[in-house]
C-alpha cells in the first residue's frame, strides 16, 4: 500500500511536484493519529453540544486502510442512530452559529440551505445586511478578539478575515508580534472550518444514500417510472466503469474516459461518497442482477484477501481426488481470516474511541470562548509542537507477548497505525503456516512473557515506518518478492544518482513483468520511461533493450495495454531526448505489437511526430521507426499513407532526416511495394509523373530542390528495381547454389548508401546474387528478353520516359544536369554493361543523330543543344572506363563539337559536358584529347570552339598538364591565320594567369597577350580589344600583383587613351563600357601611389571624358572614383600613408570586389543617387 502513496510520474522532471507529493505524504501519514490525549467529551463543536454533527467524530480517519474504514463506518452509523432522536431545528443551529460568530460556517450553512431550496429567513436577513460586516474604527482586529476594545456589530473571527478584508495600511509591522499569533489563529480556524465543511458533506452523502435507497424501493415497485440520474449516482457509476476498464486492460479507453470526466478523481472512492461503502464491481453486479443484492450498508470493501501463496495447497487443480481436501483447507483458512478480522475490528474500534476522545479534548482546548466573556483565547495547537503519544515506539506493546517463542513478525502496511502487534503476528502466522514452524532454543528460565517482551524492547528495532515495515517482513515466495519490489522501487528510484539509474532497469523490468497487479505494473513502466531526465544514446539503448525483452516475455496484448500508453504520454515531452526515446521505442516494439495497432495507432503517432516535432534527431528516429513499420505492415490500404510520408520526409529541411529516408525508409517501403506488385506499376510512375508536372510548371523557373527530391527518391529505388528484374526473370528456376559459385566483382555495383540498398541483402545472400547475375548476363547476351516482363517494362517504358524528361530540362542548370547524370550512371552500373550497351545506348543514339540536319541553327532547338548531350556523355558513356568506352566518349564529344560548330548552334550542351567531366581530374587527359582534335581541325569554327572550351577545364587542372598540353595548344591556335581563332584564346590565357603560379609559364602567356596589344596588325581589331579588356576585368583582382601592376593597369590606360580618339561611336561606347567594368573591379585592389598617379587616375580621367558624352550616369560614378583616388594620394603625401595602406589592404579580396560590384549593379538613370555610392564618409 505504500507504493500507492508515491507518484512516480515525474521522478526527475519537476521538483515542485516532488515537493507537493512529499507534503501530501506527510498529511496522509499524520492524519490517523492525534498527538494529545484528553478526557472524553460530547460537545466538540462548540460549548453547546447540540450543534455537533455526529459524523465529524470519524472524519479524521478517512485516510486509514480499508479495515479501519470498516470500523469507522460502523462507529459512525452507531452514533448516528444514537443521536437521531435529539434532532435540533435548523433555525436554532443558525442562531447558535451567528451568536458564537461562526460566520463562515453560517455562510456555508446558508449556501447549503439555498441549494436544497430551504432558505432560512434569519440567515438571509443577516447576510443581506452590510452593517453586520462593518468594522468599528480605531481598534485593530486583534484587540477586538482579545476583548480590549469596544465590541462592534461584528467581532470578526479569523476564519473570515480574507486578504481583501484586512486594512494593511492601518497597521505597522515594526515589531508587532501580534501579527504572527494572528496568522497562527487564522490558519487554525481555517483548518477547523474545512473540517466542518467536510462533516457537512458527510451528512449530505448520508442523506443522498438514504434517498437512493428509498428510490430503489420505489423503483422496484414502479419500474416504469425512473427519475433522471443524480450527481452521486453518476459519479458512482463513472467510478465503477473506470474500474472495469482498468481491470480488463482497456487502458486507452480508461484514459479517454478519465479525460472526459476530469472533475472526478478515479483513484479515490471517497471522492464519490465520504461514508458510502463501495459497491461490488460491474462484473459482480451483472452476475447477481437476477438475485437480490445485499444492502450496500452491510457490504464492505475489505483490502484483505487470500493469496495463492498463502493457501496450503494449489487452489486450482484438476485432480478430482484432491478437490474435496483443498476445499476444506480453503474453508478453514477463510474462517481463520475471519477470526483475525474480528480481532482487528475490535482493536480498531477501541482505537477509534481513543482518537474521538482526543479530538474532543483538543476541541475543548482550542475552542475560543464567547466574545462577551472577555477572556483571552487559548493559543492554537498549530503554534505549539504536538505532545508525543504515550507509546512513542521505544517500548513494544506487551499485548502481543502471548507467543514469545515465535520469531519477529511482519509489520502492517505503512498507512496503518502500528498499535496492535497481535494482528501483525497473526498475519505473519497465516503466511508461515504453509512452510512449517521454525523452532528456536529456549532458555531454562521462568521469566514472564510480559517481562521478556519488555526486555526485548530495549533492542532498538523500528517497525513503525514504511522502510521498517518492509525490512521486518521477509518474502517467502516469488510473488511476495514481486510485491515487495513493487512497493519499494518507487521509493528507491528517486534516491539513485541520475548517472547510475540505468542499473535499475533490469530490476524494474523484471518486477513489471511478473507483478500480479496491473496498476503496479503500469506504475513501474512509467518509472522506466521517466527513469532519466535526458537519457543519452547508451541509456536509451538500455531502456529500449529492456522494452524489447519485456515485449518478448509478456506478448502483444500486454505490450499494447502497458507499454504503448507510456509512449503516448511522452509524445510531446519538453525534452527532445525523451521524445527521441518514444520515437525509437515505437520502432523497436513494432514486431511485438498486434498488426492492427501497428498499422493504425503507432503509425499515427509517428506521423504526428514527423509533422510536428522540431528536433532533427527526433524526426530522424521517427523516419527509421516508420521504416520498421513499413517492414511489418500488411495492410494494402496503408500504401498511400506510406507514400505521403515518404514525400513529407524527402522535403524535410534537415540533411539527417533526408539521409535516413534514403538509407532506411525508401528501401523498406520499396520492399513492401514489391510484395504488393506496385513498384513498377505505381511507385516509380508516381515519381516520374511528379517530375514531369514539375517541368511543365517550371518553364519560367524550375524548382530545382523538388526536382532533386524526386530524382533522389528514384535513384534510391534502382536497387529494389533491379532485384525485381532478376528475381522475376525466366531463369530463376535454373538457379543452382551448389558447387563453386564465383564471387561478385567488387566494382560490379555502385557502393550502397546503406545495407538495405545492397542488392545481396535484398535477394538474400551474395551467393544467390552471384548465381542470378551469371544467368542474367547470359540471358541478355544470348537468349534475349522474350517473356521477361519486368525487364521489358524498364526498356520500353521507363527508359523512353526518362530520356524524354532529360530533353526538357534546362541545359544551363548545372545542378539538374549533374543530378540526372548521377542517376543514369547508377542505373547503368546497376543493370550492368551488357544492358547498357544493348538497351540504353541505342535509345540515346537513336535520338542523338549526329548530323548537321539534327541541329536547328536558327532557333537552337535541336536535340544536340539540349541536356540530353551532357547527360548521355557524363551519365552513360562514363559508366565503364575501358579503352573502347573511352574511345566512344571521345568520339561522341568530337562529333558534337564539330556538328555544333559547323551549324553555328549554341554551345551550351557542349559546355555543360566539359564542365561536368572537368570536375573529375580523371577525365582531364580525355578532354584534352578531344580539344586537340579541335585545335588541328581544318575548320576555323571548330578551332574557335576548341579554344573557348579550354577556359572551362583549366580550373583544377594540374600546372604540369597545363604547361605540357594546354599552353602549346593555345599558342598553336594563336599562330593560325584567323583573327577569330586568336581572339577565342584570350579567355583561356587569362584563366592561366589567374590560376597558375609557375613563372616561366606566366611569362609565356604575358608575351602572347603583349603581342595582341602591341602588334600593329591588331590595332584595329575591335573585338580583340573588347575580349582583352573583359579578360583583364575578370582575372585582374585575382591575378599575381606583379602581373597586374606591370601589365594590366598600363595597358588599360593605353586602351582608355586610345578610345578617346575612336571615331566610331558604337565601338567607342563598347570599349568604354568594358573599361568601366574593368576599372570598377580593379579599384578594390591595392594600388601603389606611383601606379595610382601614373596609370590608374589618368585612365579614369580618359574614361570620364568618354562617359561625359556617352553615359552621364557612369560619368558621375567615375568622378567619385577619381576623387577617392586623389584623396588617397593626398593622404599618403601628408604622412597618413600607413593608415591608408591598411584601409586599402583591407579592401583586397573577393568579398570587397563582390560588395563593390553589387553597388555597380544598382546603376539607374538617377545621377544623384549614383554619386552617393562613392560619397566620402564624413
Amino acid at each position: 500500500m505504500a507504493a500507492g502513496n508515491v507518484n512516480p510520474f515525474n521522478l526527475s522532471d519537476s521538483e515542485d511536484e516532488a515537493d507537493q507529493r512529499a507534503e501530501d505524504g506527510v498529511h496522509i501519514e499524520k492524519s490517523p493519529s492525534v498527538g494529545t490525549q484528553g478526557p472524553s467529551s460530547n460537545n466538540p463543536f462548540s460549548p453547546q453540544a447540540d450543534a455537533e454533527p455526529p459524523a465529524l467524530l470519524v472524519s479524521s480517519t478517512r485516510t486509514s486502510p480499508s479495515v479501519e474504514g470498516i470500523s469507522v463506518s460502523v462507529a459512525a452509523a452507531a452514533m448516528t442512530v444514537a443521536l437521531a432522536e435529539t434532532r435540533v431545528s435548523v433555525d436554532v443551529i443558525a442562531a447558535q452559529l451567528i451568536r458564537d460568530h461562526y460566520i463562515l460556517t453560517a455562510l456555508e450553512f446558508h449556501t447549503e440551505l439555498l441549494e436544497s431550496g430551504r432558505e432560512l429567513p434569519r440567515l438571509r436577513d443577516y447576510f443581506s445586511n452590510p452593517g453586520n460586516f462593518e468594522r468599528q474604527t480605531g481598534t485593530p482586529p486583534a484587540c477586538k478578539e482579545q476583548g480590549l476594545g469596544p465590541g462592534g456589530p461584528l467581532n470578526r473571527a479569523g476564519s473570515i478575515s480574507t486578504l481583501d478584508s484586512l486594512d494593511f495600511a492601518r497597521y505597522s509591522d515594526d515589531g508587532n508580534r501580534e501579527s504572527d499569533e494572528r496568522v497562527a489563529v487564522l490558519e487554525f480556524e481555517l483548518r477547523k472550518a474545512k473540517e466542518t465543511i467536510q462533516a457537512l458533506r458527510t451528512n449530505l452523502t448520508q442523506a443522498a444514500e438514504s434517498d437512493t435507497q428509498e428510490r430503489n424501493k420505489n423503483y422496484s415497485s414502479h419500474p416504469e417510472t425512473q427519475e433522471p440520474i443524480r450527481p452521486l449516482e453518476k459519479r458512482a457509476l463513472n467510478f465503477l466503469v473506470n474500474e472495469y476498464l482498468l481491470k480488463n486492460e482497456y487502458k486507452l479507453s480508461a484514459i479517454t474516459f478519465s479525460d472526459e470526466n476530469d472533475d472526478q478523481d478515479f483513484e479515490l472512492w471517497d471522492d464519490v461518497g465520504l461514508n458510502i461503502p463501495k459497491p461490488p464491481d460491474l462484473l459482480q453486479i451483472y452476475r447477481n442482477c437476477g438475485s437480490a443484492l445485499p444492502s450496500p450498508r452491510y457490504t464492505v470493501d475489505v483490502a484483505v484477501g487470500v493469496e495463492s501463496g498463502e493457501l496450503t495447497g494449489n487452489y486450482i487443480t484438476q485432480k478430482s481426488d484432491l478437490l474435496q481436501q483443498q476445499q476444506t483447507e480453503v474453508v478453514e483458512e477463510l474462517e481463520y481470516q475471519i477470526s483475525l478480522l474480528n480481532e482487528e475490528k475490535q482493536s480498531l474500534a477501541d482505537h477509534i474511541k481513543k482518537l474521538q476522545s482526543e479530538i474532543q479534548s483538543l476541541r475543548r482546548t482550542v475552542s475560543p470562548p464567547p466574545p462577551d466573556q472577555g477572556s483571552q483565547p487559548t493559543p492554537p495547537s498549530s503554534s505549539t509542537p504536538p505532545q508525543p503519544p504515550l507509546d512513542n515506539g521505544q517500548y513494544l506493546d506487551i499485548r502481543g507477548a502471548s507467543e514469545p517463542d515465535k520469531p519477529p513478525t511482519e509489520s502492517t502496511p505503512p498507512t496503518q497505525t502500528i498499535s496492535n502487534p497481535t494482528h501483525t503476528s497473526s498475519q505473519s502466522h497465516a503466511k508461515l503456516k504453509s512452510r512449517g514452524t521454525v523452532v528456536f532454543d529456549q532458555p531454562n528460565r521462568k521469566l514472564s512473557p510480559a517481562f521478556q517482551q519488555a526486555l526485548l524492547s530495549f533492542c532498538k528495532m523500528s517497525a513503525d515506518s514504511r522502510l521498517g515495515a518492509e525490512v521486518s517482513r521477509i518474502a517467502d515466495n516469488e510473488e511476495s518478492v514481486m510485491l515487495m519490489l513493487g512497493r519499494c522501487l518507487p521509493h528507491i528510484v528517486p534516491n539513485v544518482l541520475l548517472a547510475k539509474r540505468e542499473e535499475l532497469i533490469p530490476l524494474i523490468l523484471c518486477t513489471a513483468c511478473l507483478h500480479p497487479e496491473p496498476k503496479e505494473r503500469d506504475q513501474l513502466l512509467h518509472i522506466l520511461f521517466n527513469l532519466i531526465k535526458r537519457p543519452d544514446d547508451e541509456q536509451r539503448q538500455m531502456i529500449l533493450t529492456g522494452c524489447v525483452a519485456f515485449a518478448r516475455h509478456v506478448g502483444p496484448t500486454r505490450v499494447e495495454a502497458e507499454l504503448l500508453p507510456q509512449c503516448w504520454e511522452q509524445i510531446n515531452h519538453k525534452y527532445p531526448e525523451r521524445r527521441l526515446l518514444v520515437a525509437e521505442a515505437c520502432g523497436a516494439l513494432a514486431p511485438y505489437l498486434p498488426k492492427e495497432i501497428r498499422s493504425s495507432l503507432v503509425l499515427s503517432m509517428l506521423q504526428q511526430m514527423l509533422a510536428e516535432d522540431k528536433a532533427d534527431m527526433v524526426r530522424e528516429a521517427v523516419v527509421k521507426s516508420l521504416a520498421i513499420i513499413m517492414g511489418y505492415i500488411d495492410d494494402p490500404d496503408k500504401y498511400s499513407q506510406g507514400f505521403e510520408l515518404m514525400l513529407l520526409s524527402l522535403g524535410d529541411p534537415s540533411e539527417r532526416v533526408v539521409s535516413a529516408i534514403h538509407q532506411v525508409f525508401i528501401p523498406a517501403f520499396a520492399a513492401w511495394t514489391t510484395e504488393l506488385g506496385n513498384l513498377q506499376t505505381t511507385l516509380i510512375p508516381s515519381l516520374l509523373a511528379r517530375i514531369e508536372k514539375l517541368l511543365k510548371q517550371g518553364e519560367h523557373g524550375l524548382d530545382e530542390h523538388k526536382l532533386h527530391m524526386f530524382l533522389s527518391a528514384l535513384q534510391s529505388l534502382i536497387p529494389p528495381l533491379f532485384s525485381v528484374v532478376i528475381q522475376n526473370a525466366p531463369f530463376t528456376h535454373r538457379v543452382n547454389l551448389q558447387g563453386d559459385i564465383p564471387p561478385i566483382e567488387v566494382t560490379r555495383f555502385p557502393r550502397p548508401a546503406s545495407p538495405l540498398q545492397d542488392i545481396a541483402t535484398i535477394v538474400g545472400s551474395r551467393e544467390t546474387l552471384s548465381a542470378l547475375l551469371i544467368l542474367y548476363d547470359y540471358q541478355l547476351e544470348h537468349e534475349g528478353t522474350t517473356g521477361w516482363d519486368s525487364l521489358l517494362w524498364v526498356v520500353n517504358q521507363l527508359l523512353p520516359q526518362l530520356i524524354d524528361i532529360v530533353g526538357r530540362i534546362n541545359v544551363a542548370s548545372t545542378t539538374c544536369v549533374h543530378e540526372f547524370s548521377r542517376f543514369f550512371w547508377r542505373l547503368c552500373r546497376t543493370f550492368g554493361k551488357i544492358f547498357t550497351n544493348t538497351k540504353v545506348k541505342p535509345q540515346f543514339q537513336e535520338i542523338l543523330r549526329l548530323s548537321e540536319e539534327n541541329v536547328d541553327a536558327l532557333t537552337g532547338n535541336g536535340i544536340l543543344t539540349k541536356a540530353t548531350v551532357p547527360i548521355y556523355a557524363t551519365g552513360v558513356l562514363t559508366c565503364y572506363n575501358q579503352d573502347e568506352d573511352r574511345k566512344l566518349l571521345v568520339g561522341f564529344l568530337e562529333d558534337v563539337m564539330t556538328t555544333l560548330s559547323l551549324s553555328h548552334a549554341p554551345l551550351d550542351s557542349l559546355k555543360a559536358s566539359f564542365v561536368e567531366l572537368g570536375a573529375n581530374p580523371v577525365y582531364h587527359e580525355l578532354l584534352l584529347t578531344v580539344l586537340w582534335y579541335g585545335v588541328v581541325h581544318t575548320s576555323a569554327l571548330v578551332r574557335c570552339t576548341a579554344a573557348r572550351m579550354f577556359e572551362l577545364i583549366l580550373r583544377g587542372m594540374s600546372e604540369a598538364l597545363i604547361d605540357r598540353r594546354v599552353a602549346p595548344a593555345l599558342i598553336t591556335l594563336c599562330s593560325g591565320p584567323e583573327f577569330s581563332v586568336r581572339i577565342s584564346t584570350i579567355p583561356a590565357f587569362g584563366t592561366i594567369m589567374e590560376t597558375v603560379t609557375q613563372k616561366e609559364l606566366l611569362e609565356r602567356v604575358k608575351m602572347q597577350l603583349a603581342s595582341f596589344l602591341e602588334d600593329p596588325q591588331y590595332q584595329d581589331q575591335h573585338s580583340l580589344h573588347m575580349e582583352i579588356i573583359r579578360t583583364f576585368g575578370r582575372v585582374g583582382p585575382n591575378a599575381e600583383p606583379r602581373f597586374r601592376d606591370e601589365f594590366v593597369l598600363p595597358h588599360l590606360h593605353k586602351l582608355a587613351l586610345g578610345n578617346n580618339v575612336q571615331a566610331t561611336e558604337s565601338k567607342r561606347i563598347d570599349i568604354a563600357t568594358q573599361l568601366f567594368e574593368a576599372y570598377s573591379a580593379l579599384s578594390c585592389c591595392f594600388i601603389s601611389e606611383e601606379l595610382m598617379v601614373n596609370h590608374f587616375l589618368p585612365g579614369l580621367r580618359c574614361l570620364r571624358t568618354d562617359m561625359e558624352q556617352l553615359s552621364p550616369e557612369h560619368e558621375v560614378i567615375l568622378s567619385s572614383m577619381i576623387k577617392e583616388g586623389e584623396i588617397k594620394v593626398e593622404n599618403r603625401g601628408i604622412g597618413q600613408a600607413e593608415g591608408s595602406v591598411s584601409i586599402a589592404a583591407s579592401l583586397v579580396g573577393e568579398d570587397a570586389k563582390t560588395k563593390f560590384l553589387s553597388k555597380m549593379g544598382q546603376l539607374t538613370t538617377s545621377g544623384a543617387m549614383l554619386a552617393n555610392v562613392f560619397q566620402r564618409k564624413k
